[in-house]
């Protein structure tokens, strides 16, 4: 039995069309590549958690969620416990910059559109890359994916 878990996450595209994201390994899943985001709080709005989860993984306050790119469900593991996570994924736009907090055990990289597309590695949302080639108003419901 999985223990549900709600998160969100913001993708932060620059001018020049390159995404932020962080590369992770994680005992179930291997490495994959994630915007910044993570749990949300008893009490907070996913767009709360983004904002708070920006502050703490990158340093930056002055990044808003812009709109709702998609939702997803996945299983893996979260500090130990098995987990069906709820993501929201937003998307924004922002200057190309290095984070102000930075930990050496965290690799993060500015991926251009081409690199996003060739990557090779998992990405989190799947379908990452055509997700922000579409230009919908709406948010696109991926459902539960292994």
């Amino acid at each position: 039995m999985r223990t549900p878990r709600q998160a969100a996450r913001v993708v932060i595209v620059s001018p020049s069309g390159s995404v932020f994201l962080f590369r992770e390994n994680n005992v179930e899943v291997g490495i994959h590549w994630l915007p910044p985001g993570g749990g949300i709080d008893p009490g907070e709005t996913p767009q709360q958690c983004v904002r708070r989860e920006l502050r703490e993984e990158t340093g930056w306050t002055d990044l808003e969620p812009q709109r709702l790119l998609c939702t997803w469900e996945h299983d893996f593991t979260h500090q130990g416990v098995p987990v069906r996570q709820h993501e929201h994924v937003y998307v924004t736009t922002g200057p190309r910059r290095e984070p102000v907090l930075e930990a050496p055990d965290i690799h993060w990289q500015w991926l251009s559109p081409r690199r996003l597309a060739t990557l090779g590695e998992p990405l989190w949302p799947p379908r990452l890359p055509d997700l922000l080639a579409d230009a919908r108003d709406r948010p696109v419901h991926l459902g539960l994916l292994a």
